[in-house]
């Protein structure tokens, strides 16, 4: 079995999450390549880039649902696609996915969906789980709405009750897969809070794919830049740091939206 790197570019020996060399494609459709970068404990770890540039493919490869064409994914120190499926699954517990728009089963209650995932990956009895349940809805400030159905809730409701489902397990890795998307400017600020408040809450990592500025900036302190064009990152870094000083005249474009001086 391959050990991990020590170092992959700034890369700790304790970071949970690093990408090494990793290419992404659909047969000989190349999405992005040569991709490097490293996660540390606690970041909340931004994957840019304009439309159409893979950000949620590569995403795939970091929580376990897309094998790369090359490269490592290393996960807690372990070779996440080298690994028999028997040791990967326990790995990939540690991880929370939210998908775009919530993703919850619409036929069953926040608290079944919920509840769903306890029942599959745990032994806790039917009371159990539901207090479960009602627990991480109230991390997310929906306390009360345990009976409703998706649709009866709104749409940035809909997003907090899908992390609420993905912090069932309690994962120490969070991955957000453009969570703002569709959102009114209010609902997305405090979707953006209440990922902050997690990182602090409960000392997660948390990874998002995005595209929105607004989110870039609030809560990103650490990031990667996709490029639609060369297929392959420009930039590494703090997001604010990269918009002000990064010598890539792409990526201080894309930061400022084609305003750079």
């Amino acid at each position: 079995m391959a050990q991990a790197p020590g170092a992959v570019g700034d890369a700790s020996s304790d970071a949970p999450l690093v990408v090494e060399d990793v290419t992404m494609a659909y047969g000989d459709f190349v999405v992005q390549r040569a991709l490097n970068f490293t996660i540390q404990r606690g970041d909340v770890f931004i994957i840019m880039g304009g439309s159409g540039c893979g950000k949620s493919t590569v995403m795939r490869a970091m929580v376990g649902m897309q094998a790369p064409a090359k490269g490592r994914v290393w996960l807690d120190g372990k070779s996440l696609w080298e690994i028999e499926e028997v040791a990967r699954q326990p790995l990939l517990q540690r991880c929370g996915v939210v998908f775009q728009k919530g993703g919850l089963w619409s036929a069953m209650t926040l608290a079944e969906n919920i509840e769903l995932t306890l029942g599959e990956f745990t032994d806790l009895s039917a009371k159990e789980m539901r207090e479960v349940a009602k627990l991480k809805l109230a991390l997310v400030g929906l306390t009360g709405f345990e009976n409703f159905y998706p649709s009866e809730i709104s749409g940035g409701m809909q997003r907090r009750a899908g992390v609420a489902r993905a912090l069932a397990l309690d994962p120490e890795l969070l991955f957000f897969d453009e969570p703002s998307a569709g959102l009114d400017p209010i609902s997305s600020r405090r979707l953006d809070d209440l990922i902050l408040e997690l990182r602090d809450s409960l000392g997660a990592t948390i990874v998002v794919v995005t595209h929105e500025l607004a989110s870039i900036f609030a809560i990103g302190n650490n990031s990667v830049v996709l490029d639609p064009v060369s297929k392959t990152q420009i930039a590494t870094g703090d997001p604010k740091v990269l918009r002000d000083e990064s010598d890539d005249e792409a990526v201080r474009e894309f930061l400022n939206r084609g305003e750079v001086s």
